[in-house]
């Protein structure tokens, strides 16, 4: 096999010849727009978390209150807190007030109403005329004392006929009368305050009841 030659005859030694990789080439040429290109995807990485945060109603977008503004709301707090425990004390010393008057007049009332009898023959008594003397001032006393806790006698001739109060032991038809009336008071009734201690007998006068 022949070699070949250059023009002189001698031997022709081969040429060579760069070949560039057009890959590689191309590879280098990329890179600033490689580099780029992740720059810009971090951030777009980084816009979207904080829209994702934003979004979720993110915390740090809310705006703290200062110490002023919490020291007021508790002031208000506690203030609500008192008057609350106020108005509950302002209740129940009142219902504990009434609670007293109520046993008080209970207690009045009990009292009051054994000494009834003891009235009922004081006024017979005076009626006969046997109240004479220093009985008499004893007798004085005793319904002073009486009345000044809270004893009140009731019963009036002439006055409406109540049942609520009033006790008839008798009842007389009269043409003049529209109701019927307490026409005589057999015995008075008493009460203490709004306690009824005893009905007043009486005698009732009134229009007709048949036809």
């Amino acid at each position: 096999m022949n070699r070949p030659t250059d023009g002189r005859g001698h031997p022709g030694v081969p040429s060579l010849e760069i070949v560039r990789d057009g890959r590689r080439g191309g590879s280098q040429d990329s890179l600033p727009t490689r580099a780029a290109a992740r720059r810009e995807e971090r951030a777009e990485r980084a816009e979207g978390a904080e829209r994702a945060s934003a979004g979720h109603g993110g915390t740090d977008l809310v705006p703290q209150p200062s110490r002023e503004e919490a020291l007021r709301a508790q002031l208000r707090e506690r203030t609500a807190d008192l008057q609350r425990v106020k108005a509950e004390y302002d209740n129940y010393r009142k219902r504990v007030r009434r609670d007293r008057l109520a046993v008080r007049e209970i207690a009045v009332a009990n009292v009051l109403g054994r000494l009834l009898p003891v009235l009922d023959a004081l006024e017979e008594a005076d009626e006969q005329g046997e109240v004479k003397g220093g009985f008499e001032r004893v007798a004085e006393v005793l319904r002073s004392e009486l009345a000044a806790l809270g004893l009140e006698p009731f019963g009036t001739a002439g006055e409406p006929f109540d049942p609520f109060v009033h006790e008839a032991v008798s009842y007389s038809h009269s043409d003049t009368l529209e109701r019927p009336v307490c026409a005589e008071i057999l015995r008075p009734g008493h009460r203490v305050g709004d306690h009824l201690l005893r009905p007043a007998q009486v005698a009732v006068a009134g229009p007709p009841t048949g036809p």
